[in-house]
């Protein structure tokens, strides 16, 4: 354990297969039966988070599912990470869950079902996975029905696929200018980093995590031109076997120069702050 003294909320956890989005064909269950990977899943997540003094995660399921049964294994998805919630709800007490915009106005509904029926906090959209692009007109209907029920949109937007272009992500979040989005992989590389602060300064209701970047000096720079309130700490952390280990920028964030507040917003106050969570230690 590392001792940093902060209380972090790691806005970015995967539950789901990796391989399978990655187009991998390895069984990340090694033949275990599946109450067995269960168990080994979180009992490898929690020591993950023990090991670097991360209090709590924000769990999203992998958007690489397989939907053979359309929205009947989208349902099972968002089911699966509601009951994940609530094994921990103490090191969980945030999950994210997913609609297909390509699924049209059922996508709407789904919205509808995770509020009054799981109580999820959000919905994650990964449109490189997802047959559509960032732009397309169901992503922002379904963001302005997560805006209208107080919900979080959680918006992928790696900037290397074409699919999630920051472009892209400026134009939804215009779009819907009273609905604060949270931007997963925008930093995802050095163009990508530069590219934040045009969308920052069009959207400012865009709040970026630091998933995917290899250096917290620009996200320092980036949080000191445009408020440490639009910056939270994510990792991206998938399930085992993929995920293994927190991002290197934990360690970058706690010795940065920014003063202690600033580093106790971006690594668990600002998040709380976002989805309505009592402060650290209330």
């Amino acid at each position: 354990m590392r001792g940093h003294g902060f209380a972090v909320l790691d806005v970015h956890h995967h539950v789901g297969d990796a391989f399978t989005a990655l187009g991998g064909t390895l069984d990340p269950t090694g033949g275990m039966a599946p109450d067995e990977y269960e168990r080994t899943e979180l009992e490898s997540r929690l020591e993950i988070m023990d090991r670097d003094d991360v209090a709590q995660a924000v769990v999203i399921p992998g958007h690489g599912y397989r939907r053979a049964e359309g929205e009947v294994d989208t349902r099972r998805v968002n089911d699966g990470i509601a009951a994940y919630r609530d094994r921990r709800p103490d090191r969980f007490p945030v999950a994210i869950g997913v609609t297909e915009p390509a699924y049209g106005a059922a996508s709407l509904d789904e919205i509808d079902r995770v509020h009054e029926e799981l109580g999820l906090a959000g919905v994650s959209y990964h449109t490189r996975f997802q047959g559509v692009s960032l732009d397309s007109g169901w992503v922002a209907r379904g963001v302005e029905r997560l805006g209208e029920r107080d919900l979080v949109p959680v918006i992928h937007a790696m900037d290397d696929t074409p699919e999630e272009a920051l472009w892209k992500l400026a134009a939804l979040a215009r779009r819907v200018p009273h609905v604060t989005i949270l931007a997963l992989d925008a930093f995802s590389s050095f163009e990508a980093t530069r590219q934040c602060d045009l969308v920052a300064e069009i959207a400012p209701n865009v709040v970026f995590d630091t998933s995917l970047s290899y250096n917290f000096d620009f996200i320092e720079d980036f949080a000191r031109r445009f408020g440490v309130e639009r910056v939270v700490f994510g990792t991206d952390l998938y399930s085992w076997p993929v995920g293994r280990r927190i991002s290197h920028l934990l360690d970058q964030i706690v010795g940065s120069d920014l003063d202690a507040a600033a580093k106790a917003a971006i690594l668990g106050g600002n998040a709380r702050r976002l989805f309505g969570l009592p402060a650290a230690g209330g």
